[in-house]
């Protein structure tokens, strides 16, 4: 059998966008690169784009039935689908027709965001999920409690592949002395991600958020005293992570939380909820501590050794999950001795 090493990413959610998935696609592909692995991407930024309502940071394609004037289907081999978007359902349609073998991925919680941010029943969100990711071959998730979560929703045929972090760019430096502790929060700024819940505890210490999005200017007015910086990339990202003492992670919507990593791979213990990706990614009370009453788990992170938190990081490789990801595709047949195994669970 000929090895196949060629696959073609189709995603709604790319450059120059930052957001987790983006994050962790871009890692991936060039993980697999590194694999030997031709990874092509079709991605909005090749369409006409209009702003995505409520999220004007996020532009969708408004011509997705265009997608097969840059992909051959006469030369793949694969064909990922990353995102449930205007793109991927025109690839799964693509696909099918053709009938081109592809997988598909869950990311994020899309029942729960849309109910949040539009108020789109939740039923009807897993319905969708349902019938989407029906036609794959298989379906690509970050963890083993996000496996058992979809699974009792009714999703099938799914592989746990995981996360990554660059411990080479993110890595502890020293602290700054200072009076009191620096909390920091990193990510997407909406609703979903229950921002408020960090905001609101009752600790004395100075309040840093890192990100953007559509609920940003409503915090300002509501929490004059913290401080906003916007979007952060390399080595800006880095010293936000590094220069905070813990990083609180009030999510419950994320499937695994790449913040998560790149903060302990800075040394930087977390805060979080024992939900769904946190559970999966921090070892209770070695990088962080997980309690339903964050502002306990905050206290209790704050006093952990930042060497063995940066310890913890170093089990999430790239290279692993670039491993995981081709042997489950068939791809690079020679490289997948190397593989590991794909559960992600640390318990």
């Amino acid at each position: 059998m000929s090895v196949q090493n060629k696959i073609h990413f189709v995603t709604d959610a790319w450059h120059p966008q930052v957001n987790g998935v983006v994050v962790l696609l871009s890692a991936l592909k060039r993980s697999l690169e590194n694999l030997g692995i031709d990874v092509q991407v079709a991605h909005p930024g090749m369409f006409p784009r209009l702003p995505m309502p409520g999220y004007p940071e996020i532009k969708l394609t408004t011509t997705p039935w265009r997608l097969k004037r840059h992909i051959d289907t006469n030369d793949v081999q694969w064909v990922h689908i990353a995102t449930e978007g205007p793109l991927g359902l025109s690839a799964r349609s693509m696909c099918i027709k053709k009938h081109i073998p592809f997988s598909t991925a869950i990311h994020t919680k899309f029942p729960e965001y849309a109910q949040v941010l539009v108020g789109v029943p939740r039923n009807w969100g897993y319905n969708y999920l349902r019938w989407f990711h029906s036609a794959a071959r298989f379906t690509v998730v970050q963890t083993e409690t996000q496996l058992r979560e979809l699974e009792s929703k009714g999703l099938q045929d799914l592989r746990v592949v995981g996360g990554g972090v660059d411990t080479d760019l993110f890595r502890p430096q020293p602290l700054a002395e200072r009076s009191k502790p620096r909390l920091l929060y990193v990510g997407r700024v909406s609703k979903e991600k229950s921002i408020d819940d960090f905001l609101n505890l009752e600790f004395e210490a100075d309040k840093v958020v890192v990100g953007d999005g559509p609920d940003r200017s409503r915090l300002e007015r509501t929490f004059p005293h913290v401080q906003f910086r916007g979007y952060r990339k390399g080595n800006a990202l880095v010293e936000e992570y590094a220069q905070a003492d813990c990083l609180v992670f009030p999510s419950r919507t994320d499937t695994f939380g790449l913040v998560l990593i790149e903060a302990m791979a800075c040394g930087t213990p977390v805060a979080c909820y024992p939900t769904t990706g946190p559970i999966d990614v921090v070892r209770d009370g070695i990088a962080g501590f997980l309690n339903e009453d964050l502002n306990q788990a905050t206290k209790q992170a704050l006093r952990l050794d930042r060497s063995s938190v940066r310890q913890e990081a170093l089990r999430f490789s790239w290279g692993n999950v670039a491993n995981r990801f081709a042997a489950l595709h068939g791809l690079n047949q020679d490289h997948t001795e190397n593989e590991v195994s794909a559960s992600c669970n640390t318990n």
